[in-house]
């Protein structure tokens, strides 16, 4: 049975900057019934990723502006209410990008039918989801990495930088991760296995960056995936090996700052010197292949050899706090809202 009532949290203004509560408008409203090729789901998860700040300030980045008064747009994990398509009936789960809502009417080629398992099924919107599928392809396409060779992955603690580490590990790789604070540093070198790891919060200056970043890499990186640009990328830039790849895959420090502001790169001639090829991508230039790369991140978490972290917080509430919260770094793992249980 269809349900006809919905909350849902929309763009109140543009964000210029940085993220507030204020910035989002709680909203109850109908929802019809699907209608052919059509699915109604409830949400069960729902992401919160800084990398939608850049589509909440009203410019057109490689993807089209939020618009006011439209929901959120995050990936999601539902459960099928009503279907008005024969390869969906009531109860199937299913993962798509319908965003912070509790209650949606989808197209049903928008969204791909998951299985239940042994693993959680929030992990559909982190290890198996678009962090998961980055990392996979931001080191095995992109990077490269050769055994022995020094991989450097910033934002080494979040869902995308923790996988992208452990993925260099199995190839071989020395992996060196810049993260947040003592904690997240720990849970790089203790659980996950990296061989070293910087506190940015401890080397607040470039120059205190670069040193740390020379001394956890007396070599050169070969690689480095890069989630947050800015000063990182920029110290990072002088300390990569000859022939090195840098592979950008976000841009966080960039995120709600203006142009005029931000940081810059100061190093650009290290692409000389060194010899450096910088790519950025965005993983959905590799739909096509989802599949074959979700399957393989399967079999690394049943092995034991991908482990992840998330953090969830309860309620379609709390998605506005988190999502600000991301920007000041209090997340740990893939951010997360449980919206509601599954009903079976």
């Amino acid at each position: 049975m269809s349900i006809s009532t919905s909350r849902q949290w929309v763009l109140a203004r543009h964000i210029p900057e940085l993220p507030r509560e204020e910035d989002f408008r709680l909203e109850t409203v109908g929802v019809r019934d699907p209608g052919t090729e059509e699915i109604q789901v409830r949400t069960l998860y729902a992401s919160v990723d800084p990398g939608a700040l850049a589509r909440l300030n009203g410019a057109t980045t490689y993807a089209p502006p939020q618009p006011l008064g439209e929901p959120i747009v995050s990936a999601t994990l539902g459960e099928v209410i009503a279907s008005g398509d024969a390869r969906f009936t009531p109860g199937d789960l299913v993962a798509g990008g319908w965003g912070w809502q509790e209650i949606a009417v989808v197209p049903a080629k928008a969204v791909r039918k998951v299985t239940a398992d042994d693993t959680p099924l929030a992990a559909e919107l982190g290890v198996f989801g678009l962090p998961g599928l980055t990392a996979w392809f931001g080191i095995l396409e992109l990077g490269k990495p050769h055994p022995g060779a020094t991989v450097l992955v910033s934002s080494a603690a979040g869902a995308v930088g923790s996988a992208a580490g452990q993925i260099a590990k199995a190839e071989g790789a020395r992996v060196v991760g810049i993260a947040g604070g003592p904690a997240k540093c720990r849970y790089l070198l203790e659980e996950l296995g990296f061989d070293a790891a910087i506190d940015h919060r401890a080397h607040g200056t470039e120059p205190e960056l670069a040193a740390a970043l020379r001394s956890a890499c007396p070599g050169g990186a070969s690689v480095f995936l890069d989630n947050v640009g800015g000063l990182v990328l920029d110290a990072a830039l002088p300390i990569m090996a000859r022939g090195g790849r840098v592979v950008i895959s976000g841009l966080v420090a960039d995120y709600g700052v203006p142009p005029e502001r931000r940081h810059g790169l100061r190093n650009a001639t290290s692409f000389i010197i060194q010899r450096l090829r910088m790519e950025g991508f965005v993983v959905y230039d590799y739909a096509r292949r989802f599949d074959e790369a979700r399957a393989d991140l399967k079999q690394r978490v049943k092995a034991g050899t991908l482990l992840y972290r998330e953090h969830i917080e309860e309620g379609l509430e709390a998605a506005p706090r988190l999502f600000s919260g991301l920007f000041r770094g209090e997340n740990f793992g893939r951010a997360l809202v449980r919206v509601a249980p599954p009903s079976r």
